[in-house]
């Protein structure tokens, strides 16, 4: 039987509440906000055994992604001035854009695809992403490879 790990997205809503408090007691560890994973995981209401037996497996999409490089896909406002503000958020948290694609555009918009490197990123690929969909001109954002 093959044993190479496989890794799959599923949105934290549809996960047991185990799994998203193990990755909690992971965070608090990480940060200092607990000292000891006693401490943690008496902080998420879970048990030692439920932490260590999760605790490999379970990770935050940002972690899996530092590092990477990351393919976003945008479908924008053909006006002046979005392509520009997209690539500010970009720079400004610290991502290395390293191709950019853009079609002609039609019916007033512009598919445009951006690879970055995501190692220097001052936020979480979630809050990057989040950033440029809540931007004037962005009808679309997504990941489409990382």
């Amino acid at each position: 039987m093959d044993s190479t790990p496989k890794y799959y997205i599923v949105e934290a809503s549809a996960l047991p509440e185990v799994f998203l408090k193990v990755a909690e007691a992971k965070r608090l560890l990480d940060s200092g906000e607990a000292s000891t994973v006693g401490e943690a995981t008496k902080l998420t209401g879970i048990s030692r055994s439920a932490f260590y037996k999760y605790r490999d497996v379970m990770m935050p999409f940002q972690n899996l992604m530092a590092g990477r490089i990351i393919t976003f896909q945008l479908t924008l406002k053909d006006r002046t001035g979005v392509l520009s503000g997209i690539l500010s958020i970009f720079a400004y948290n610290g991502a290395n854009i390293l191709t950019i694609n853009q079609n002609i555009p039609t019916n007033g918009c512009a598919i445009v695809t951006i690879s970055a490197e995501t190692g220097e990123l001052h936020i979480s690929v979630e809050e990057l992403l989040k950033r440029m969909s809540n931007m004037s001109g962005v009808l679309k954002a997504e990941i489409v490879a990382g």
